[in-house]
């Protein structure tokens, strides 16, 4: 029986062109009666680690009928991380590249320190000059705040949610599904297998025809 382990973003993500529906809720129950026909056929069966779960669960709300169903149908498992083995190598990779997001996170803080203390004029250092310093200073926070975002966390795993879907797909032999970048490019160096969001329903729908 296949396994899929689910991403939040499968829902929430529109740009992702998954083919189950234009908004969250259509996405969900598509994704609910997939499920659902696949679980009694014993063809296919969707997972999801309690952490994404509970990441899922903030962007509904919890007393909607649909919402329920959903949950009924999927397998809320967390993995196995007593079980599960990768490669040592993988372990260095990810090292590395905390490493380096570390050096280059404190390489965009010193850039745009620097920037703010050239760009702010020495008059908006005034004591009465308050509101004026930091509409001044706020602009340059945001930019860090986004570089620093871009430099630290765009294509690596962020959180334990993330790590949680690939170690349980390595457990299961089972695909992730994601369209988030980090935890497909790692999940490709854990070597598991992973599903493509927006062909996604033709695997499914091979899988109820076959």
């Amino acid at each position: 029986m296949s396994a899929y382990i689910l991403d939040t973003n499968l829902f929430f993500n529109l740009q992702a062109k998954t083919a189950f529906g234009t908004n969250p809720q259509e996405i969900i129950i598509s994704v609910t009666n997939y499920a659902q026909k696949l679980k009694s056929l014993q063809k296919a069966e969707f997972y999801m680690p309690p952490r994404v779960l509970e990441e899922f669960l903030t962007f509904v709300d919890e007393s909607e009928e649909y919402v329920h169903k959903f949950i009924a149908q999927i397998n809320i498992k967390a993995p196995d991380k007593s079980k599960t083995q990768f490669a040592t190598e993988v372990f260095y990779d990810l090292i590395e590249e905390i490493r380096h997001r570390s050096y280059r996170g404190l390489q965009v803080a010193e850039e745009e320190m620097a920037q703010a203390v050239a760009e702010i004029p020495r008059e908006l250092l005034e004591p009465g000059a308050k509101i004026e310093y930091q509409k001044a200073i706020g602009e340059h926070i945001k930019r860090l705040r986004d570089r620093y975002r871009n430099a630290t966390r765009t294509k690596f795993l962020d959180s334990l949610a993330d790590l949680d879907i690939i170690v349980l797909a390595k457990e299961l032999n089972g695909a992730v599904v994601t369209a988030d970048e980090g935890v497909l490019l790692w999940a490709r160096k854990f070597g598991v297998k992973e599903a493509i969001p927006h062909v996604l329903h033709h695997e499914l729908d091979a899988l109820l025809a076959g």
